[in-house]
């Protein structure tokens, strides 16, 4: 998996990055980047040597694996604007300090932008070469190797060294002498010139198997510092070469070493064999054993979090919104409340409705007080299913929310019979993230409140600012205190009556209960027993005992059913925003 996705880095931190490799190492072990993909596995593989974790400290984003993955000659045909895309691919999903093959800057309008660019961007160092335009590769024995007239190349040195804003970004000068046969000499005049024209460092390139002159130069360079009175970094890319180890490369005086296309090589081999073998076969089987499995790829690339938050999202949806409905209420006794109808339609028809539209499956309610009711109407719907509370008339709304516990195990929403709510607000509490979140609202300090009708009033640790106006929805906060003893004084908000459990939070709740009936007498926090027990009674106690309780605010989309005047009320909104459609049969 990306570690950018865990650890994210800034662009000065990254900026710095190889600075600080450097100087605490002695030298910095860079790997060839040309994509995201590659990024990812330059980032995150490693090696034991000698009982010791190694990795590579950087990436290098060169213009010859550039171009070739883009199909594409190394001739200056991919433009800025191309490179600067990858380079941003790979840095998306890295963390790590990235060196930059610039070329040969092009004109000097061409590297400021480039350098900008660059900095901007958290890149660490560009190496520039002392070519003329365009560019040929240095690999390429055959092509004509036209040098830079050595005090232009200087002079576009200082003007990129103008415009950088950091000392931690690294102006490297490649020495091209070498692979254009005009020898040492001429590399370490230029290196003198470049260094007096403020240059970073000094890459040296040779395209031979036992290059003797560029270790020649190398000595003679330790001089050249001195000389010069500073000692810029010194790097080496033993693509030709590779037989000497990077022991030997820092031992000799290098400073960095750049293995520069291998990943692009590698890649490159493997799918020509591979698509060989499938051809010759007929079939991808026998390839399998040369070919990462997809899941490997899913997990370098971070798909395997998508995909566990698909399968979590699934489980959400699975999960039941539980609806205790044994109680009998003494307004209106003659029914259970989930079947008083409002304008035509029984409550339960709403929250059917909204639970339908949030995009849950279950419902299920746990009957009582005329239990028998639900059957005529509901008993062929195959979204509820019923659980039965044959006490409901010696124990409270805890008791018959517990009837359902086996029922509990991915987790649940609670929603009390009698409230009627958007669909938003159960989505809202099924995503929060935490694992006991109860919809809170505080506007009900705004309401008149009948002396008979207690509220469950809470008080949160940092109580909501519904006055104050903003696009972000209101965060989560912790609840301490809840229930209908809690002063209005001191109450921020109330409990409406919907809430959302985890499958940890159910655990929490469970366990808890169970514990509790074997343990639990008299009096249990606002109940005289606890076979009395209200749910926010429950929750005090969850509280109480260290288990987190969160709150999410909801200031809209919900009314209660209590009285006939609630039922009026209920009625004159749904007609108004036509939310009163044809009723369950």
């Amino acid at each position: 998996m990306s570690i950018s996705n865990h650890y994210p880095v800034t662009p000065a931190e990254r900026l710095s990055a190889l600075r600080k490799v450097i100087d605490k190492n002695g030298f910095a072990r860079v790997i060839e980047a040309h994509s995201g993909l590659s990024g990812i596995i330059a980032e995150t593989v490693e090696s034991e040597v000698d009982g010791s974790v190694v990795e590579y400290d950087a990436f290098w984003e060169s213009s010859l694996t550039d171009s070739a993955t883009k199909g594409l000659p190394d001739a200056s045909i991919v433009g800025t604007e191309s490179r600067l895309h990858t380079i941003n691919e790979i840095l998306h999903v890295t963390r790590k300090p990235m060196i930059v093959d610039g070329d040969t800057g092009g004109e000097i309008p061409n590297f400021e932008f480039l350098v900008t660019s660059l900095e901007r961007m958290g890149v660490s160092s560009v190496i520039v070469e002392d070519k003329a335009y365009p560019k040929r590769n240095s690999l390429d024995n055959s092509a004509s190797q036209s040098l830079e007239i050595p005090e232009k190349f200087a002079e576009k040195i200082r003007a990129g060294k103008q415009v950088t804003l950091s000392d931690d970004f690294l102006i490297v000068a490649r020495l091209e002498s070498l692979i254009a046969g005009t020898g040492v000499e001429d590399a370490l005049q230029r290196a003198q010139m470049y260094l007096e024209a403020g240059v970073d460092g000094i890459m040296i390139h040779s395209n031979k198997r036992d290059p003797d002159d560029l270790f020649a130069f190398v000595e003679a360079y330790k001089s050249l510092c001195q000389k010069v009175g500073r000692s810029p970094i010194l790097v080496s890319v033993p693509t030709t070469y590779n037989q000497y180890s990077e022991k030997d490369l820092v031992k000799s005086g290098f400073n960095v070493i750049i293995h520069a296309n291998q990943l692009l090589r590698a890649s490159h081999k493997a799918m020509k064999e591979v698509a060989a073998q499938i051809l010759e076969d007929g079939r991808s089987y026998d390839a399998d054993s040369q070919v990462s499995p997809v899941k490997e790829i899913f997990q370098a690339v971070g798909f395997d979090r998508i995909t566990e938050a698909d399968r979590a999202r699934v489980r959400s949806l699975r999960i039941p919104v539980i609806v205790p409905a044994a109680g009998k209420d003494p307004i209106f006794s003659d029914r259970p409340k989930s079947m008083i109808k409002v304008g035509g339609k029984r409550v339960l028809d709403f929250q059917l409705e909204a639970v339908t539209k949030a995009g849950l499956k279950r419902m299920l309610i746990v009957r009582g007080h005329e239990g028998a009711q639900f059957n005529q109407s509901y008993g062929n719907n195959e979204n509820i299913t019923f659980r039965d509370n044959p006490e409901f008339g010696e124990n409270g709304l805890l008791h018959s929310l517990m009837c359902a516990s086996e029922d509990m195990g991915d987790g649940f929403l609670l929603m009390y019979s009698d409230i009627l709510l958007e669909h938003e607000i159960l989505s809202r509490l099924a995503y929060s993230g935490k694992d006991i979140v109860l919809a809170v609202d505080s506007t009900y300090k705004y309401h008149t409140h009948e002396v008979d009708k207690l509220l469950d009033l809470v008080v949160t640790k940092k109580a909501f600012s519904p006055g104050l106006r903003s696009l972000r929805r209101s965060p989560l906060t912790e609840i301490v205190r809840i229930g209908k003893q809690v002063p209005l004084d001191t109450a921020d908000s109330e409990f409406i009556g919907v809430a959302y459990f985890s499958e940890d939070g159910a655990k929490a709740l469970q366990q808890m209960y169970f514990d509790l009936v074997k343990q639990q007498k008299g009096e249990f926090h606002e109940s005289p027993l606890f076979e009395s027990a209200s749910f926010t009674d429950m929750i005090q106690e969850l509280s109480d005992r260290g288990f987190p309780i969160h709150g999410l605010e909801v200031h809209q989309g919900w009314r209660e059913i209590h009285t006939h005047e609630d039922v009026r009320l209920a009625e004159t909104e749904a007609a108004e925003f036509d939310l009163i459609a044809t009723p369950q049969s």
